[in-house]
């Protein structure tokens, strides 16, 4: 598609975008009187307008019937994480068996290594990204530590090149091979939360599998962003969260993939909890742990119903929508936003912003992060004084993700505009 820099272009293309429909669904923040510009899903996404009805609907049930809600209930909550199961694994390309919705997102990658990072004197290493999120990285460090390990030296980090600002997969492939005989897991985040660069998971779980290393992933920044499909990749776990492009809500419950192949070993070392706990007998309150098949088996506590409201009315849109078809939209939303955001810079010879984001649309999702070369986060504060809520990370990144449920073309012109204004004023002071 050829591009154009143009309210009328922008206008057009929302004209002839089937999924404009969807817009309407979400609510768009008025700050200061201004509707703003929404660039943050990567980091919380739009509150569905059906979201109230939906925990309203709980609400009402448990005003009926009490504690007799959980069997009850028009979506009993004794098994209403259940209803979450269809669209999860939709999204995640999995079968219903592999997926479940549980917990926070650290607390379940926590629960998972349990059972994944089972490390030996001879295999103990774990292959990760450098400048991955914090709280993975954490959880690399304090798993190690939990085993008696150094991270310094259990915890493999693949950095870009000098000067460079993404990771070269054959970089991660070349540690694998490197540290074959040492490697326990290789894990990393679907895509990279700083950068918005997208790996290829399938590759490297095969060239995990190829030395006798387990592979798992963080899909904070891919659930709901781009295509999924963990069961055919052979993927051995996952988790997420859904406050991010799922729109569930702050802090909401997140979600977990174990592979059919490890989901049925039910031998396989874990934590345990009631709701893990074999269904049929779960009331019996009995002393042995028998854990249920499928992912399920991970489960700890019975589950957040007002929150599991929420995040339903949003997969429900997603259901409505699509993955493929937003991934088609968010393509060329995405595309868009690139040009537009180029065109304008390049009118101001002495600004120096940079997208450090993959430029191949295949490589990445539908964000990109601008790093503000010889500046500190006082244009940030500008952009959102402007109305345009993006997100900021330190030093000097600003990430804006043009998430094709809810945002449009026209979004991206006026940021495009807002931008230009931005700059006059820079380049003048």
């Amino acid at each position: 598609m050829i591009f154009e820099n143009s309210l009328s272009f922008a206008q057009q293309q929302d004209r002839q975008d089937e999924l404009s429909v969807f817009r309407d669904k979400f609510h768009f923040p008025i700050i200061n009187d201004q509707r703003v510009l929404y660039f943050t899903g990567n980091s919380l996404g739009l509150a569905p307008k059906s979201a109230k009805e939906y925990v309203n609907a709980e609400m009402d049930e448990w005003a009926k019937w009490g504690v007799e809600g959980h069997f009850e209930a028009k979506n009993p909550w004794v098994s209403y994480h259940e209803i979450l199961t269809p669209a999860s694994a939709e999204l995640v390309g999995a079968n219903e068996s592999e997926v479940v919705c549980m917990n926070s997102l650290t607390t379940n990658l926590h629960l998972l290594f349990v059972s994944f990072y089972q490390p030996s004197q001879q295999r103990y290493k774990i292959i990760s990204e450098a400048k991955m999120f914090p709280s993975d990285r954490y959880l690399l460090e304090t798993q190690v530590k939990h085993h008696g390990f150094s991270p310094d030296d259990a915890i493999i980090e693949v950095a870009p090149r000098e000067g460079e600002h993404l990771i070269r997969e054959e970089d991660i492939l070349a540690a694998i091979d490197n540290h074959k005989d040492e490697l326990a897991l290789v894990f990393l985040g679907g895509v990279n939360y700083f950068t918005g660069q997208l790996f290829d998971m399938e590759k490297l779980t095969q060239a995990a599998h190829d030395v006798g290393a387990l592979a798992g992933f963080d899909l904070a920044h891919a659930v709901g962003n781009v295509p999924l499909q963990l069961h055919d990749w052979h993927v051995d776990f996952a988790a997420w969260c859904t406050y991010k492009y799922l729109n569930g809500s702050a802090g909401n419950v997140g979600g977990i993939f174990v592979h059919d192949k490890h989901g049925n070993n039910t031998e396989l070392p874990r934590f345990g909890g009631w709701w893990g706990h074999n269904k049929e007998r779960r009331f019996l309150m009995e002393n042995t742990f028998e854990p249920m098949s499928g992912a399920e088996g991970w489960q700890l506590s019975n589950v957040p119903i007002m929150g599991m409201a929420v995040l339903k009315s949003s997969l429900d849109i997603f259901q409505a929508a699509g993955i493929e078809n937003l991934r088609a939209k968010s393509l060329q939303l995405t595309a868009y936003l690139e040009f537009v955001f180029n065109d304008i810079v390049s009118q101001f010879s002495n600004i120096e912003l940079e997208i450090i984001t993959p430029t191949a649309p295949e490589k990445r999702g539908c964000q990109l992060s601008v790093k503000l070369v010889g500046t500190d986060k006082s244009f940030f504060k500008a952009l959102t004084e402007a109305g345009v809520i993006a997100d900021f990370r330190e030093p000097d990144v600003v990430r804006l993700a043009p998430t094709p449920l809810y945002n449009s073309f026209e979004d991206v012109y006026l940021f495009g505009q807002t931008l230009k204004s931005l700059l006059a004023g820079w380049q003048d002071e």
